[in-house]
């Protein structure tokens, strides 16, 4: 059974970097296209950023984040990961991890994990 389990969050400066993590269990982290997404409070959940299948190997950032977050995945590890520098207050939030049904980043994701929390103070 497909599992995807977020760790990472915290507290962190205005300015500073954070790395999350998303561990994946039941399918390899590259077989399909994999994104992060949060939700800041009483907002909508937002697409941050999105990698495709290994076959394709694209990455996909948000204007909101483009040159400041990167995502990664590590095969070996079996994890994904968002790398998050020079963060700002406005990226406050939960942040998830989830899982597409295809190959690309278009279409809605099947799978989420629970989450982990990020705060930027400032």
């Amino acid at each position: 059974q497909l599992q995807l389990v977020e760790s990472g969050g915290g507290l962190v400066e205005s300015g500073g970097s954070l790395r999350l993590s998303c561990t994946v269990s039941g399918v390899t982290v590259d077989r399909y296209a994999m994104g992060w997404f949060r939700q800041a409070p009483g907002k909508e959940r937002e697409r941050v950023s999105c990698i495709s299948s290994s076959g394709d190997g694209k990455v996909y950032d948000e204007d909101y984040v483009r040159g400041r977050f990167t995502v990664t995945r590590d095969k070996a590890e079996n994890t994904m990961y968002l790398l998050m520098n020079r963060v700002k207050a406005e990226d406050t939030g939960d942040y998830f991890c989830a899982r597409n049904p295809g190959y690309y980043c278009d279409g809605k994701p099947d799978y989420w994990g629970e989450g982990t929390q990020v705060t930027v103070s400032s």
